[in-house]
């Protein structure tokens, strides 16, 4: 009983503020999400970053292991998906991202922060700051089938991981009045993406159920499995090792709609839209399923 009481704890907030962000998103068509848009991309997200990893014990160890984990996680997300994006006989590239970049930021870090506290959450952010890494590197390329540094150069968050390694690196301590201006910018971000995901759900439309559905599923199934794998095979355990599974398991990030929509043709981007839109869905269902997993299995 106590275990489905954590988990109840654990989701309903999150569920929650995405539902308030729906209800905003329907009662306004027009709501404006550019703010939030600006502000998570700018400043949110460096400041979580910054904050997640510096100041939640996690070390510059473990930051690398969890990196190269989730880097290992998404080439087998990314073999997976072109099977299963060729067999459909879609765009085996500028659909492909969806599949390979899940909602880690969004979704998984709160999930993390809610199941296991800032351990989790410190984990959690070295997994998103890998996806974040590659939606403005190898998201662009496929998006675009072409790739430019300009656009890495301008990507601020990818300025926050550097600086958050710079610090474990060389061991340097937070000042605090910077830790307490990133964690008040941690929280709001968190906030205001669950939000804004509701929100785009509401504007996100599926041109073909039965092949979203199908992509969807391998999101959110397929995914997990591939990150249960690769804990069983590195013999993982504790809360570090339920992080990783929680975020292997979430749906397509949003953010793949976004640059898609800004580099690929209307028709991936439709297709994009459409596996988001039902993976997001399913993982209401899915999310509890894999967090009590991880709940009663690494603590």
């Amino acid at each position: 009983m106590e275990l489905y009481l954590k988990l109840i704890d654990v989701l309903f907030p999150v569920f929650f503020i995405i539902g308030v962000g729906y209800y905003l998103g329907t009662k306004d068509p027009k709501f404006d999400t550019t703010f939030i848009t600006n502000f998570a991309g700018n400043i949110g997200t460096p400041a979580m970053i910054f904050y997640t990893i510096t100041t939640t014990g996690v070390t510059l160890d473990i930051f690398i292991e969890y990196f190269i984990y989730a880097v290992i996680i998404i080439a087998g997300f990314s073999i997976v998906g072109y099977i299963f994006l060729f067999i459909l006989k879609k765009d085996t590239i500028t659909e492909l991202p969806p599949l390979i970049l899940p909602n880690t930021g969004n979704m998984g870090v709160p999930i993390c922060l809610f199941a296991y506290g800032t351990e989790g959450l410190g984990v959690a952010s070295a997994i998103a700051s890998v996806i974040i890494l590659f939606h403005f590197t190898i998201g662009v390329l496929l998006a675009k089938k072409s790739f430019s540094f300009d656009i890495l150069i301008k990507n601020v968050p990818i300025y926050g991981i550097i600086i958050s390694v710079l610090f474990l690196y060389f061991e340097w301590e937070v000042p605090g009045f910077i830790e307490n201006t990133t964690f008040l910018l941690t929280y709001t971000t968190i906030f205001l993406v669950l939000m804004s995901l509701g929100i785009a759900l509401t504007r996100l439309k599926v041109v073909s159920w039965t092949h979203a559905s199908i992509l969807g599923a391998v999101r959110v199934i397929i995914g997990p499995i591939i990150g249960f794998t690769l804990i069983k095979f590195l013999g993982l355990s504790g809360f570090a090792a339920g992080v990783l599974l929680i975020q292997s398991s979430m749906p397509s990030a949003v953010l793949t709609y976004l640059v898609g929509s800004m580099y690929s043709e209307k028709k991936a981007v439709d297709n994009v839209a459409s596996v988001i839109v039902t993976s997001t869905l399913m993982s209401f269902i899915t999310a509890p399923v894999i967090v009590y997993i991880s709940l009663l299995f690494y603590q």
